[in-house]
């Protein structure tokens, strides 16, 4: 540090230095300037820098003061941690500026806010590490032509006085990983970048240890990978006083002694993944083993049961910055913090709050993915299921149905694969839950796009099914459903017709008439009957249905729309283009609505209306729907999936049709 007297050696100065690099800074340096610069000197501007230990407050702090050192005539840090190392550090100040020639001298404190008030030029003032405002009230100079810095992991300060410092973006994490140890190797570096999830603390204590012992950052990477616990108090960073994981134990200390509830409820989030954890799901009473804890895991029987006591942790984590808000309620916990705090635990306690983490997210899983509006809710909840639910779990098997059925296609096909694998390890190959999965797999690769690949998955699997289940089983008529349909898509619609025939007297037997998929079967009887030439006999075959899903789903349930949809086409291909174009039109919004704009229904729906309005006569018309329709899919469903392809197709005819509509116009 540098120290100067006003009078002998120049004004007076006392900050640490900067830090040697500070990278990807420079946006919240100017958001500084812009909220400490200017007004009219009567009050001092006030900003307090807050977030996670470990993102470098401090090295922000210092770099802004250094920069704008020459505006100031008085520059001072004062450690903030309590009000006897505060006050100690005002004592020094007012000795710098002179108050034992001017004030009296017993109250430093008050010596140095009648200086600074009276200050002829500028001066900054930083408090370092202050626990919250309460702690700070006292000292803050309430006069003068000033600039006041405060650093706290603290994030309740006044409105508009907090200005968070993020973690790095994870670009810049690794540009600095490689220029601060000269290693090229910029692959390691996003890797490891993403590995302590940017925090800036981490990354200078990984650049300090691989400078130290000349390794590699990818060496560096696997070290991390394998022993993450010990490689997190390894490394002397610059700028910082400790490791990541001497920062965070001492707030988790400080955390179990003053809020032991907030000390349990970061052992939940600990075992949640490092996306925004919606608290509002998982922190409702419910009945059974998901509502009731006993043991070290007891608190959360309390967090469940009252709001007020839920609030309050969430409020004394965000005093140590170890939760940030994001929307909806929703908290974000930095991963390392995660980390962290599961390594400090003993490894029964870790499996315990893990087996509360997954019981909270299941229970907090809707039961029916297919209702539309539970989607937000599994969206919400899917990296955390995924990151604390075994394989075996039921709440999985609904996470890979509301994949497929939400219309994420490509992302339920992923999933259904990686699930299957370890269900065939965990279960073994006819497990029942396994063979669930062989079928939500097969779904979504024709889904997806491969027709053929899903009737051979669903034709391989059939047989195992009437082995394991049973031939008159829900899930083997399922099976036997999908397959037909597949069959169809692939190319077969005799095949498939012959199939849905056989299979709909067995369905309704076992399941009965009015079951959904019993009249799913019976749609798409009509299906092939439209394939094979039979419009005006699927048409009616269509409308036949209708009422009854109507009746028995509601009016606005996927299937029911997706029979109104049939009624449409089938309408138009028995020859009443324009109105199907009208009833497609009307449904058009209702699908929107329910499933959201870029589902595959209803871009499809999309379709179907285009094609209708240019066979009603409309050739321009079709072709500007096709226009807007194809980017959309191209964006959604990959622009070499079979629904992409067939709107190319549509719209380069439907363009040739207007052009020659439009030549024959102007003849």
């Amino acid at each position: 540090m540098v120290q100067q007297r006003p009078g002998i050696t120049g004004k007076p100065v006392r900050l640490a230095e900067p830090p040697p690099l500070l990278a990807g800074r420079e946006d919240l340096l100017a958001e500084l300037d812009a909220r400490l610069a200017g007004g009219d000197g009567s009050r001092p501007r006030t900003v307090a820098l807050t977030g996670v230990g470990g993102t470098g407050k401090t090295s922000v702090a210092l770099e802004y003061a250094h920069r704008h050192l020459a505006e100031v005539g008085a520059a001072w840090q004062l450690a903030a941690e309590g009000p006897t190392v505060l006050a100690s550090g005002f004592g020094e100040l007012a000795a710098q500026l002179g108050a034992r020639d001017v004030l009296d001298t017993r109250d430093s404190v008050a010596s140095v806010h009648g200086m600074l008030a009276a200050f002829p030029a500028g001066w900054l003032l930083v408090f370092d590490n202050a626990p919250d405002r309460a702690s700070v009230e006292g000292f803050l100079p309430p006069a003068g032509a000033g600039r006041v810095l405060i650093t706290s992991r603290n994030a309740l300060w006044p409105p508009g006085q907090a200005v968070e410092v993020p973690v790095l973006d994870l670009e810049v994490a690794a540009g600095f990983l490689a220029a601060r140890t000269g290693d090229a190797d910029h692959e390691a570096a996003a890797a490891l970048a993403e590995a302590v999830g940017g925090l800036p603390l981490a990354l200078e204590q990984a650049a300090a240890y691989i400078r130290a012992t000349g390794d590699t950052l990818a060496r560096y990477l696997e070290s991390f990978r394998q022993h993450r616990p010990e490689m997190l108090v390894r490394g002397a960073a610059a700028g910082y006083s400790s490791t990541v994981a001497t920062t965070w134990s001492l707030a988790f200390g400080h955390l179990c002694q003053s809020a032991p509830a907030a000390s349990g409820l970061l052992r939940l989030l600990a075992c949640c993944a490092p996306e925004a954890i919606p608290l509002r799901l998982l922190l409702q009473p419910r009945p059974g083993p998901a509502g009731r804890f006993g043991g070290e895991v007891a608190a959360l029987t309390r967090l469940l049961e009252d709001p007020l006591a839920a609030g309050d942790a969430i409020a004394a984590l965000r005093r140590y910055s170890l939760a940030t808000p994001a929307a909806d309620g929703s908290v974000l916990v930095h991963r390392l913090v995660q980390n962290v705090m599961l390594d400090q635990m003993p490894a029964d306690l870790a499996g315990h709050w893990r087996q509360a983490a997954a019981a909270l997210i299941e229970a907090a899983l809707p039961e029916d993915p297919r209702q539309p509006d539970t989607w937000r809710v599994f969206a919400a909840l899917l990296p955390h299921a995924q990151a604390a639910l075994a394989a075996d779990s039921d709440g999985l098997t609904r996470i890979a149905s509301y994949l497929g059925l939400s219309g994420n296609y490509l992302a339920a096909r992923e999933f259904s694969r990686g699930l299957l694998d370890e269900r065939v390890r965990m279960l073994g190959a006819e497990d029942p839950r396994t063979l669930m999965t062989r079928h939500d797999l097969a779904l979504s690769t024709g889904d997806a796009g491969n027709a053929a690949g899903a009737r051979d998955q669903f034709a391989a699997l059939l047989p195992d099914q009437e082995r394991v289940l049973g031939p008159e089983h829900p899930d083997t008529l399922t099976t036997r459903h999908a397959l037909a349909f597949w069959t169809g898509k692939a190319g077969d619609m005799a095949g498939a017709r012959d199939q849905l025939a056989t299979l709909l007297p067995d369905e309704e037997r076992v399941l009965g008439p009015e079951h959904p998929d019993t009249l799913t079967t019976r749609i798409h009887l009509a299906w092939s009957a439209q394939e094979m030439g039979d419009a005006a006999g699927a048409r009616d075959q269509f409308a036949a249905v209708l009422p009854i899903t109507k009746r028995l789903l509601g009016p606005e349930h996927p299937r029911t729309l997706m029979t109104r949809h049939d009624v449409a086409w089938s309408t138009g291909e028995a020859g009443d283009w324009a109105r199907a174009r009208d009833q497609l039109a009307a449904l058009l919004p209702d699908v929107e609505r329910v499933l959201g704009p870029e589902h595959p229904r209803t871009l499809a729906a999309r379709y179907d209306l285009a094609r209708c309005t240019g066979k009603a006569g409309d050739a321009a018309g079709a072709r500007s729907q096709l226009a807007a329709l194809l980017p959309d899919e191209e964006r959604v469903l990959g622009p070499e999936h079979p629904d992409t392809l067939a709107t190319r197709r549509n719209f380069a005819h439907w363009t040739i049709k207007a052009n020659g509509d439009a030549e024959d116009g102007a003849k």
